[in-house]
Parts: C-alpha cells; sequence; structure tokens
C-alpha cells in the first residue's frame, strides 16, 4: 500500500527498535485526505498488532505520538486517534490555512518488518 502524504524517516537504537517520523503539510482541501492515510496505517498497526500497544520501555510492541499545527497561525489543532471508532477527533483546519501533522511510530524489530512490506518503506 503506497502512502502519499506521509514520508517517513528512519532511526534505529542500540536494540533494534525503531523509529518513524513522518511529517506532511496540507492545505486545508487536502486535510481530510491526509487524515484518511494517517488512519490507515493507525488501523493497520492497530488491528495486525492488537492489544501490543504501549511504550517500548514498558513492553510494547508499538507505540506512536501525534499532533497537527495550523502553519498560518501557529497554534496546535486538536486531533486525537480514537480507536474505538477507527476515526480521529479533530478540529477542522481554517480554510486557506495550511496544516503540518506529525506522526511518529516506534517499534520493536517485528513491528518495523511489518510496517516496511505494508507501507513499501525502506
Amino acid at each position: 500500500m503506497a502512502l502519499d502524504y506521509l514520508d517517513f524517516e528512519y532511526c534505529e537504537d542500540e536494540d533494534g527498535n525503531g523509529t518513524w517520523d513522518a511529517m506532511a503539510s496540507v492545505a486545508d482541501k487536502r486535510w481530510h485526505a491526509l487524515l484518511a492515510e494517517v488512519r490507515q496505517v493507525l488501523l493497520w498497526a492497530h488491528q495486525d498488532f492488537h492489544g501490543r500497544r504501549a511504550p517500548l520501555e514498558e513492553g510494547g510492541d508499538w507505540d506512536y505520538d501525534l499532533s497537527a499545527q495550523d502553519d498560518d497561525h501557529g497554534h496546535a489543532i486538536a486531533l486525537r486517534w480514537n480507536m474505538q471508532s477507527a476515526q480521529f477527533d479533530a478540529a477542522v483546519p481554517q480554510p486557506g490555512s495550511h496544516t503540518t501533522l506529525t506522526l511518529t511510530l516506534t517499534g520493536n524489530a517485528a513491528f518495523g518488518d511489518a510496517l516496511r512490506q505494508k507501507f513499501g518503506l525502506e
């Protein structure tokens, strides 16, 4: 599955755990398309690694951090992934504005291998 908005950068720690950071900046008209792509990634992670989300230092297989900011006005945009509904609780950007979304995934080697395979990451 190819990703159009999220371009991940990867780093690895000495234990083989990985961090994938993606940042995407879109006009307000593309906000929902970007959220749909992030939804695909998080839904996959929750389904394929169900019940194993927690910080790696607490024994989890994977975790994530998600944030968004209105680039034109410099303030955070409320954004939260709701796993129960498989949807976002998100504010709508102001018309004509650009928004930057940041998604950071952390995971063990098994999560990383599966993530790379699923989304064609290098």
